[in-house]
């Protein structure tokens, strides 16, 4: 049977000249031993497999046999993924909805990239887009991504699939003038404040409605980012810690952002009073009239809408006014690096792809110039 590596004992390289490890997993209720062989091109891959699958055995995660059905690997994989709120919703709703009911039969180690892209292609006749198709494979490629770490499978044939091709998302970029008949049309309204601080500052939409009172100083004109607001399966809507460091910031607030917040302030002390004992004080600086989070639905269904109509804006998304924060700090010429401090981007590379926007935004700041003191 060919050679061992040194001091290695269940590592071997066969005839055809490919590395096993095998790892044995105890006996079944029939008393059977059960063995998983792990496979690989060299005799250090198959070593650093062999060292993830009996860690993974460890940690009870090495339960699969040659017959487990990616179905049964998908469900294990949802109950440990380290995701959370919306992000472990839509890997769930991707897993059951379309992942699951086409492929779960199937036994996880005989799954082929062929498989995969049946699936994308069957998706996408029945009138999926482009871009939930994208995202269903990504699903699943991170799922097959941890079965390769656990030594489950020997390569990950969700990447080998043919991605669909998604059409790139245009932002809807607010130019200065649009951005002050956008404040304009939004000033009076019971959330000014939110649609000023989402624009002023570029905070993402979870980061907005997750602010609460203590994280914003306004003698100071500061205002801290330490949650965003996330809808968590079973619990509803919670306050969690932002995914990355750098989403955690401090930003100095500009002047309509100042404003905006101490009238706002003043308004939800007068719902405070009305409400009596059904006001929630959860400390949120945007709430329901009783103090409860705000769900992002009923913002846009609501006043978002109509401020947008007001103003004479279309096809404006709540999470363009973010977008339009970067465009518009760099118009002016703040630094890329300031910028990508300012929205909490994890890359330069992030905050760059807004930089194709500014010549014209230079060009429209040269007009309205033009306009205000031409002849």
């Amino acid at each position: 049977m060919a050679r061992r590596g040194n001091a290695e004992g269940s590592i071997y390289q066969r005839h055809d000249g490919r590395w096993v490890a095998v790892v044995d997993l105890g006996r079944d209720e029939l008393g059977r031993r059960q063995r998983k062989s792990i496979y690989g091109d060299t005799r250090r891959a198959v070593k650093d497999k062999l060292t993830t699958a009996l860690h993974a055995q460890s940690e009870g995660d090495l339960r699969a046999g040659p017959s487990e059905s990616l179905g049964a690997f998908l469900a294990r994989w949802l109950e440990q993924a380290p995701v959370r709120g919306s992000t472990r919703m839509h890997y769930a709703r991707n897993v059951r909805q379309h992942i699951t009911p086409a492929l779960g039969r199937i036994p996880l180690a005989k799954l082929t990239a062929e498989d995969v892209n049946g699936l994308i292609q069957a998706k996408l006749r029945s009138g999926l887009s482009p871009r939930s198709v994208h995202h269903m494979r990504a699903v699943l490629r991170n799922a097959l991504g941890r079965a390769v770490r656990w030594g489950l499978v020997t390569r990950n044939v969700a990447e080998l699939a043919d991605p669909p091709r998604v059409p790139e998302y245009e932002a809807r970029l607010l130019d200065v003038d649009e951005a002050r008949r956008f404040l304009a049309a939004a000033a009076g309204d019971r959330l000014e404040a939110l649609y000023s601080v989402a624009l002023s500052l570029g905070l993402r939409e979870g980061e907005a409605l997750g602010l609460r009172w203590q994280d914003v100083d306004l003698e100071r004109r500061t205002l801290q980012v330490a949650h965003t607001l996330q809808r968590v399966p079973g619990a509803g809507l919670q306050l969690l810690e932002p995914k990355t460091k750098r989403s955690r910031r401090l930003l100095e607030m500009p002047d309509v952002v100042v404003r905006a917040l101490r009238a706002h302030r003043a308004r939800q002390l007068e719902e405070r009073l009305a409400a009596g004992k059904l006001w929630q004080d959860l400390g949120l600086v945007f709430t329901t009239y009783e103090g409860r989070p705000l769900q992002a639905t009923h913002v846009l269904a609501g006043s978002f809408r109509r401020i947008r109509e007001a103003a004479g804006i279309d096809r404006l998304r709540f999470h363009d006014l973010r977008h339009s924060a970067a465009t518009l700090l760099l118009a002016q010429g703040v630094p890329q690096r300031v910028v990508m401090e300012q929205l909490g981007h994890t890359t330069l590379a992030m905050t760059q792809r807004y930089t194709h926007v500014v010549p014209q935004l230079m060009k429209d700041a040269a007009a309205a110039m033009d306009r205000a003191l031409g002849s």
